[in-house]
């Protein structure tokens, strides 16, 4: 269990980096960077295999980028599979060219070709993290996005003395596509991970990992701000470090009130910052990430482990392990969450819609469709509204732009076809699914209250929801059926949590309001890869504004072909 010098070096250079980047002049810059996508083996369990990476690292190059900053990123596509690359939790104002998700707002750059993603960083500080947004290819296609505040704005938390990115994922022993194939021919979920990683690494709980060990360290009184993110594709996680609390500050780039906590939750597609003090007894101390299920689905439960160790201690020390909550911790998810409250401070103020020109009501649910070569004769769908989408042949933003008739239609239902009793009794039978591509439209600079609610068609299930193109406010949480009447009047409309990402609970229901001041189109998802390849998932067209700059700007000349 020592710790990896490769790693080490990396670490180092990620410090390094991070300094010379935050004595760059304060006017506005342009960032750019250069991605090929190629790819190269990688050993992890004592077995090799071919992955795709981003300039041969795995996980991929950091984006480093200031509020206010233009970045752009030259992608080349040398790998035998399509790709996209979306920038997760970056607004994109007006810009969805640059949004990333394939046959959503671009077709995919094919191999030998190249794109760039031209985009504004407005309005956004803090940790969010970019994406490969087609296939299953984010298994090893990610990494991270580090936004400083403007020169001069400090953090409005005590300044840390370093920074560290710790990134959590899963991986497999075979090719994720083929595994992928397999199960979509059998009408069945695909083999679960085997193993998850913090920053591409099992750790030494699992075999051959002595060297995939990520370490960092720390020395005594001084204090690390930690950017987590959460890039595995099905699991829902618990983070800890053992001996030492964390103070949350951020999610999804925005600040939060701080809170002390002993672990943290985090979904597919979230990011959190943490404070953590070097003030325990110089040692040895794992940092772990293990998963949250509280519904009868089967997970990869296993511990990925890295170790927190202080300057001066010796490999020959034995780590301990942190207490993580029990994996099916329905409570502690629950008390997590409600702590969770923007900063509301004069300089991040909680712009709050008080007034809403829209209600939407989405029941998030399973299904089953007929399939006569599959192993049972059906093959799992999944649905918002009674609605499996289907992915179109062409970006649906191209489409809307250039006003191009078939692709898709405007009539996805505000509210599901029949009310019933969502979170009794498991419900088995078909309701009728719906297959199509149909969006929302809504209406420039409106405000909109969307209410997701989960059901017990086939079974309950956490599902964390990502918005493309905008923040939103959590203004309000629940377990069971979501009543209109008495619910809202709960809700925190004062402080709520914003954030892009959110965790709709099992058997429960989650609402969150924004203004729709971003025109164009933008995919909402569940961000669990297994349920979006399943259908879960839909787009809204928000129209343009009649201000001068209230429309979609012009594609560029180099967009993908379809």
């Amino acid at each position: 269990m020592a710790i990896n010098g490769d790693f080490v070096s990396k670490t180092t250079l990620f410090l390094v980096g991070l300094i010379a980047f935050i004595s760059f002049p304060a006017e506005a810059a342009v960032r750019k960077y250069q991605f090929d996508i190629q790819v190269k083996n990688v050993s992890r369990l004592c077995h090799a295999k071919p992955i795709v990476k981003v300039n041969g690292r795995f996980p991929g190059p950091t984006i480093y980028a200031r509020e206010g900053d233009r970045v752009i990123v030259n992608v080349t596509n040398h790998a035998k599979y399509n790709m996209s690359i979306h920038w997760h939790g970056l607004k994109q104002y007006r810009n969805g060219w640059a949004d990333g998700p394939a046959y959503i707002t671009q077709c995919p750059i094919k191999t030998g070709n190249s794109y760039a993603y031209d985009f504004n960083v407005t309005g956004q500080r803090g940790t969010l993290w970019w994406h490969a947004h087609i296939l299953w290819l984010r298994a090893t296609v990610y990494g991270a996005i580090v936004i400083m505040p403007k020169q001069g704005m400090p953090y409005p938390f005590p300044k840390p003395n370093m920074e560290q990115l710790v990134v959590l994922g899963e991986w497999w022993h075979k090719d994720v596509e083929e595994i992928v194939k397999q199960g979509n021919n059998m009408g069945l979920p695909p083999n679960m991970s085997d193993a998850h990683t913090i920053n591409g690494k099992p750790g030494p709980l699992f075999p051959c990992s002595e060297k995939h060990t990520f370490a960092m360290e720390v020395e005594s009184g001084k204090t690390y701000l930690l950017r987590i993110i959460n890039a595995a594709l099905n699991d829902e996680l618990f983070f800890a470090i053992a001996g030492h609390n964390m103070t949350v500050v951020e999610v999804d780039a925005v600040y939060t009130k701080p809170f002390v906590t002993q672990a943290i939750l985090i979904a597919p597609g979230q990011t959190t910052n943490v404070l953590i003090q070097a003030n325990q007894s110089p040692g040895r101390y794992f940092m772990a990430a293990r998963p949250f299920m509280d519904a009868p689905i089967p997970v990869d439960n296993k511990t990925a482990t890295g170790i927190f160790q202080y300057k001066g201690i010796p490999n020959t020390v034995l780590p301990t392990l942190p207490q993580l909550p029990a994996s099916n911790d329905t409570d502690f998810a629950l008390s997590y969450n409600k702590k969770l409250k923007s900063l509301n401070s004069a300089n991040f103020p909680a712009n709050v819609p008080l007034k809403v020109d829209r209600k939407l009501f989405y029941t998030v649910g399973f299904g089953k469709d007929s399939c006569p070569t599959c192993v049972n004769g059906t093959r799992i769908l999944a649905s918002l509204n009674n609605i499996s989408f289907v992915m179109p042949k062409i970006g649906l933003l191209q489409a809307h732009y250039f006003n191009i008739s078939g692709v898709f239609r405007t009539d996805f239902p505000d509210k599901p076809p029949k009310p019933f009793n969502y979170t009794g009794a498991p419900l088995t039978a078909n309701l009728g699914t719906a297959h199509g591509t149909r969006l929302s439209k809504i209406a420039f600079n409106s405000t909109v209250e969307l209410v997701l609610q989960d059901t017990n068609l086939l079974t309950v299930e956490s599902h964390p929801f990502h918005l493309h193109g905008y923040n939103f406010f959590v203004v309000g949480t629940g377990i069971g059926n979501f009543d209109p009447v008495k619910d809202p009047a709960k809700y925190n409309l004062v402080d709520p949590v914003e954030r892009n990402t959110v965790g709709v609970p099992t058997g429960g229901w989650t609402a969150i309001r924004f203004r729709a001041d971003n025109p164009g189109v933008w995919f909402m998802h569940c961000h669990l890869e297994l349920h979006t390849g399943w259908g879960l998932k839909m787009a809204f067209v928000v129209e343009d504004g009649k201000g001068a700059d209230q429309s979609i700007l012009p594609p560029p000349k180099d967009l993908p072909p379809c």
